[in-house]
This record gives C-alpha cells, structure tokens and sequence, in this order.
C-alpha cells in the first residue's frame, strides 16, 4: 500500500489537471446538437488510456455514438478484466440550480463539483489512473481491456449490437464496473443486484370527444375515474402487486444473504426525513432497504387527462393517460411481465371504455453472487483500504447494459463503484469527494493483484 500511496500523493495535481479536460467537453448523449462532443470525449479518452499504457486504442464506432476501446494483453494464459464505463453525461438543466459553471470544474469543500465528476467522468478515470500505476510500477497481473462508451445515460442503444459485432475482441473473465455508489465514505459496500425495468403508457378512451360535466357526467364513464380506479386495483393496500403471474418467476434471496445486506447502517427516521414523509410504505414482511433492492415494484410515473390548464373548466375528458413501470427482480422477463400487464389491464377495464397499452422500453435485472472469485478479490481490496469488509447491496436502480453483458458476451460484472449518495448525480451540483477519488485509485490495483492469486 505505500508504493500505491505515495503514486497517488506524487501524481494528485496532474490527476485532476487531466480528469478536468476531459469533464469540460460537454458530451450529453441525449442532445443531438452534442454529437461532435461525443466524438471529442471519444479521443481524449483514447488519449487518456494511451498516456496510461494500453498498448492499443482506438475509436470505434456504433450505430450511435462512438465507442473507445483500448487493450493491454501481458499473456494469454493471464486472466483478463474488461473495464466499463461510459463518456456521456446528462443535461444539465435547470442551468440556473448550478453554484458553478457544469462543465468547468472546480475544487470546493473537498469536493469536485461538476457535471460527471462522478457519473461516470471521475469514476472511469480512477481505472485508467489504477491502471497507468499498474503499468510503471510492473505489478500488472492480468490483461486488461477498456469499453468506455457514449450512450450510457439513454439506455445504451447502440452497445448490444457492437458487443454482439466485437465479441471475440470483448471476451474477458470478468467486467469491472464503477459506476455505482458505496453506502458511506467510511462503510464500504459493493453492488450485487440491479433491478430490471418494464415501462409502458395506458390509454384510456372512453366518448368520441370531451363533453360538458354537467350533461353528460354520471351518464358516460369519465376516462379519468376509470383509470384511476384500474391503477387502484394492481396494487393492494399491503403493497402486493395483483396482477396474476406476476411473482411467479421472482429469485428469493437466501437468508444469508438478506442477514448481510441488514448490516448496511440505516436509520428510518433519517431516511425519512430525507425524503419528506410521515411513514413508508411497501410489500410486507420486507424491511425499506429490502423493498428497494430485492423485490419488485409498480409505480405511476405520470398521470393526466381533461383540463389541467388554469381556472375552471367542467368538462368530461374523451381521454385518460398514466405512464407506469414496475422494477423487476432476477428471473423476471421484462418482456414477460409487458405481456402480463397489458392482459390484466384490458381484463378489468369496463366495457365503457376502450384501453390501449404501448410498451415504451425495459431491460432485465442483474445480479452477481457473493461466492464469485471477483466479488470476493474486490471485498479483499475494498477490506485493505477502508479496513472493513464491505457490505453487500442491491440497488433499486438498473443498468440495462450490464444484464445485457451477461447474455451476449456470457460475462458477470462487479459493480464496485466509489460514489456517494450525496453525489447528486443526474442533479445540478454534481459532485465527487476527492478522498473517494483517491480512494479508488488506491484500491482498483488490489483487485487486480487478488483476482489474479484466486484465478491464477
């Protein structure tokens, strides 16, 4: 450790000077006008990974944005860890939120602050510094591999294609991922489950066009009630999903498993406080931080119908709208669970009106064991530096790529990731604590070193 210590120390200045080019091009994906952004950010990634020791880079590219792949291979018989991570950020709206200029950096409170300074800008650039000490230092145990892709933040389009296209060139035994967050700055954790999506918007026709309240309401169904009361009757009051099928395919997790996430410190009047309610609410039998990880939900992310203008108006809408998504659990088919829907759905509607369900996108669930060997050399790594072991986590949240690893190139992925949920990723007045930033860079050349021993 004081080899890799006194890197970090010697080399800080230059780490931020270079991670700061690289923030201040502006490579939001989802705005088309950022499209020569997205190849910029491409070469100066190339750039990055050459500076570092690759012995190839190039930019490549995708039915969409660009992709940078890079490789050092020091011997076929070596395991081999392909690196993800992602080059494009979001908006950054509302521009007027932010304390400083989004995509000019700036150390304040010990924070870096801007736009990806986390997501995923900081966290990629920690694998790239890791590696650059691997290199110098003669240390480096496995092959490695480098994907650092432009599309990330819209669903990644364009990437099951290329891996599908570049295969061979992709095989690894494991992907490293740092693009997720630890509980704490002093209580480590590593992400062992992501959950899966279904998203869809409901239509609800009830007249040919809007009429007035006063003479057609109680004599024509009201779009409105409808749906509202067909959303009511796919959830009971105990949270439990009513929609036949739906649990059938749904991963229990061990006990074992659950025992070790309930180590993670958590507070429920903090939490909360944190989000501004009186009391949660959720499946029974499941604690919060269990309902949020490792079981299935069905939301309402949007509902609208009729006037919604100001003042009055009484009118009788033609038309209702709700636009729903369930996070999904290991097992469960989000196309599957689409069909599921859309069955139970028009099964309970009144024959008053007529229902249209669109399947808008999803993705599936991911999840890697605690017994994998690259797990257990990332719990080694982690341990050594934040003198813990760290806590297993499954996030509520998806990466649809990630499953998608899994089934194209047969790969698993450990999600170690060093943000914190102060962050604000995806917020105005992103940020990153420099002692994670080191930190990573700290711990990512264990794991190579531990991986390599269980593997070797």
């Amino acid at each position: 450790m004081n080899e890799i210590n006194m890197f970090v120390e010697s080399h800080k200045k230059r780490f931020l000077d270079e991670l700061f080019e690289l923030i201040r091009i502006p490579s939001v994906s989802s705005l088309p006008e950022h499209k020569p952004d997205m190849y910029r950010a491409a070469e100066k990634w190339k750039e990055i990974l050459l500076a570092a020791g690759v012995d190839r880079a190039e930019v490549l590219e995708t039915d969409g944005n660009p992709v940078t792949y890079g490789e050092k291979i020091i011997d076929s018989k070596a395991p081999t860890v392909l690196v993800y991570g992602h080059m494009d950020v979001m908006p950054v709206d509302p521009l007027d939120r932010w304390v400083t200029d989004p995509f000019e950096p700036v150390v304040r409170d010990g924070r870096i602050w801007a736009r990806g300074a986390d997501d995923d800008k900081g966290q990629a650039f920690m694998h790239a510094k890791a590696f650059e000490y691997l290199v110098q230092s003669g240390r480096l145990a496995c092959n490695v591999k480098f994907l650092i892709e432009g599309e990330e933040e819209v669903g990644s389009p364009s990437l099951p294609e290329f891996c599908r296209r570049h295969r061979e060139m992709l095989q690894a035994d494991v992907i490293l991922v740092s693009d997720t967050s630890m509980i704490a700055r002093d209580v480590p954790s590593i992400t062992t489950g992501l959950r899966g999506l279904a998203y869809w918007q409901v239509e609800v026709t009830g007249p040919a066009t809007d009429l007035h309240s006063g003479l057609f309401g109680g004599a024509v169904a009201n779009p409105v009630n409808v749906l509202s009361k067909m959303i009511a009757r796919t959830v009971d009051d105990g949270g439990h999903i009513l929609i036949p099928g739906f649990y059938d395919d749904v991963a229990e997790v061990s006990e074992e498993e659950r025992a070790l996430m309930a180590k993670a410190p958590f507070s429920l009047q903090k939490y909360k406080e944190s989000v501004g309610v009186k009391e949660v609410f959720g499946e029974k039998g499941y604690t919060t931080g269990e309902r949020t990880g490792i079981r299935p939900t069905f939301d309402v992310c949007g509902f609208w119908g009729g006037y919604t203008g100001e003042g009055a108006k009484t009118v009788l809408p033609s038309r209702a709208y709700a636009k729903i998504s369930c996070r999904l659990v290991p097992n469960q088919d989000h196309r599957k669970i689409a069909g599921l829907f859309a069955e139970y759905f028009a099964s309970i509607a009144p024959e008053s009106v007529t229902v249209k369900v669109d399947y808008l996108h999803g993705g599936p669930s991911y999840v890697c064991p605690i017994d994998l060997p690259a797990y257990g050399a990332a719990a080694k790594a982690l341990r050594d530096v934040y003198g813990m072991d760290p806590v297993p986590v499954r996030s509520g949240g998806s990466i649809p790529i990630i499953a998608t690893f899994e089934e194209v190139l047969g790969i698993k992925s450990v999600l170690m990731g060093f943000g914190l949920g102060s962050d604000a990723i995806h917020s105005p007045n992103e940020n990153f604590p420099l002692e994670q930033f080191y930190n990573g860079i700290r711990t990512l050349p264990l794991f190579y070193r531990y991986f390599a021993e269980v593997t070797g």
